[in-house]
């Protein structure tokens, strides 16, 4: 991991640093590019937009760890609000959810409560449900309520993180579970007892899980912006005899949104990942230190100001 992204990481947990981003007006203009608003409303209106143009979207509020009941409620609230506005506006779009937001780390069986009742809302207005994955000290806890929630129900998609060395053990027993997978290269600050460093590793890595999916796993996702980890997955599907609708691409919001676009008209399976929402801090620190371009952005935003 390069010194610049383990930096911008660091800085991402450290609440003095937040604070100061989050009161300069620059920040503010600059976040426009990553996250659809403040509201749900601005996040369904860009996601009807995207809709127009052939490309589905991913509902996901910012926020995450929360410490506290009251706010886990609230998560639970909002994201049941959510489902009900995007069945109500007929948009194309999956939500998703961090554990820790619907209270993991106060209550498991809470969490598991809202989970389970979200999974059920999700698959009465016929929206589907997808949870992300955390910092690997996280794994454990939601594999578990993973595995806790499909014994009774459908499994939701789930993200896992190709640069964590525990990977490949985990998709042997999801895959066991039929379990829908979202496959991320990995956004969190990890040491190295626990995750690759080296950007040309992690990306053997994706490739190799890469092919896992389409093997094993139903409607296999790939998240990722790198062209040579979309052509390498391309032509793996076309050796599987898979067309361009069996398996997506989800990419994140403002970010190559021409490639995005191509790959719509092309005729594959695209989802935009678009966040809405106050506490976007963390997040814009991690789409910060994943992308080189992402930084140049920002600094020439900067330099404008």
């Amino acid at each position: 991991m390069s010194v610049t992204r383990r930096a911008l990481l660091w800085l991402g947990g450290r609440r003095g640093a937040q604070g100061i981003v989050q009161r300069t007006p620059l920040s503010r203009s600059v976040v426009r590019r990553f996250v659809a608003g403040d509201t749900l409303d601005a996040a369904l209106s860009a996601i009807v937009s995207l809709n127009r143009s052939g490309i589905g979207g991913i509902l996901d509020e910012l926020g995450e760890g929360v410490r506290g009941t009251a706010e886990a409620e609230q998560a639970h609230s909002d994201y049941a609000n959510a489902l009900e506005a995007a069945k109500r506006r007929r948009v194309d779009t999956a939500v998703t959810v961090k554990l820790t937001q619907l209270g993991l780390l106060v209550d498991r069986e809470g969490c598991e409560r809202r989970l389970a009742s979200l999974s059920d809302q999700a698959e009465t207005v016929g929206l589907r449900l997808e949870i992300d994955m955390e910092q690997s000290d996280l794994v454990d806890a939601t594999l578990e309520v993973y595995r806790r929630l499909v014994a009774s129900r459908p499994p939701p998609r789930l993200a896992v993180q190709a640069y964590l060395h525990r990977t490949p053990d985990d998709l042997r027993v999801l895959a066991e579970l039929k379990a829908p997978i979202r496959l991320v290269k990995g956004a969190y600050a990890e040491p190295e007892e626990r995750a690759l460093q080296r950007p040309e590793e992690i990306s053997d890595r994706y490739r190799e899980l890469s092919e896992w999916l389409f093997d094993n796993h139903p409607d296999p996702a790939l998240g990722t912006h790198d062209g040579a980890m979309i052509g390498f997955a391309q032509r793996a599907a076309r050796r599987r005899g898979l067309d361009r609708r069996g398996f997506e691409i989800q990419m994140l919001y403002g970010v190559r949104r021409e490639l995005q676009q191509e790959l719509a008209d092309a005729g594959y399976r695209v989802r935009t990942y678009v966040p809405y929402g106050s506490a976007w801090y963390p997040y814009l620190v991690r789409r910060l230190a994943e992308r080189p371009a992402n930084l140049r952005f920002f600094a020439r935003s900067l330099l404008r100001g």
